[in-house]
């Protein structure tokens, strides 16, 4: 097919700026899952030393713009071990 080789790329160089973006675009999808597979209070890797890990955001800000004010912030979450 071509495109696919360094020789046929020589000969279509309009394919190269498709490639360099696609390969971002994969790049920039990958990081973004491994973020949310490591800093998301809701993945828990290691239930044993951990069982509850959103309870370390009970008082902090987890969304990204709030609209409520600063003060006595509340967490919605519900509290099971009542």
């Amino acid at each position: 097919m071509q495109g696919l080789s360094i020789a046929s790329l020589k000969r279509h160089p309009a394919l190269i700026p498709l490639y360099v973006f696609l390969g971002a675009g994969v790049a920039m999808s990958a990081l973004y899952t491994f973020r949310l597979a490591t800093k998301n209070p809701d993945v828990s890797w290691n239930r044993d030393t951990n069982p509850e890990p959103q309870r370390a955001y009970t008082n902090k800000r987890y969304k990204f713009m709030d609209t409520r004010p600063e003060g006595n912030y509340e967490s919605p979450a519900p509290n099971y071990m009542e």
